[in-house]
């Protein structure tokens, strides 16, 4: 068995003191929100919509089940007993919410949101015509 010295001992709790801990989590129904507090006094709200964890289950998780979260790991991460589902508290600071992949998709699909003032925009556009068209760059020598 590997003995553990006490410089390894105190370096492991110098980083577990950086590492901002969670207080305290809830998941607000009517905005199926995961809102979560840290010990450093920040919170969070991310629509659970967001987190790739949830889309990633057999079936789509019922709000009781979304609202039975617990604070884990002496404060480093939230758990859903029901779903045997586990998220790290410090990813969701830094807003990491899945993969790279997953995090592109999400964002690529926030940009394709049309708004009533887009779209009444993009018609009056296309009365004028459209975009004006690029012209190529006429060389400098000619």
């Amino acid at each position: 068995m590997a003995k553990i010295t006490a410089a390894e001992i105190a370096a492991a709790r110098k980083r577990g003191a950086e590492e901002p801990s969670i207080v305290s989590a809830r998941f607000i129904r009517a905005t199926r929100t995961l809102e979560v507090t840290f010990g450093h006094g920040v919170k969070i709200a991310v629509p659970v919509a967001l987190i790739q964890d949830f889309s990633m289950l057999e079936r789509a998780p019922t709000l009781a089940e979304l609202a039975e979260v617990q604070v884990s790991g002496a404060g480093t991460s939230l758990y859903w007993p029901r779903l045997d589902l586990g998220l790290w508290g410090a990813g969701l600071l830094q807003g990491i919410f899945g993969t790279k992949a997953w995090m592109r998709e999400v964002a690529r699909g926030m940009g394709a949101i049309k708004s009533p003032a887009k779209a009444a925009a993009s018609r009056e556009n296309g009365r004028k015509g459209g975009r004006p068209r690029k012209h190529p760059a006429t060389p400098a020598h000619a």
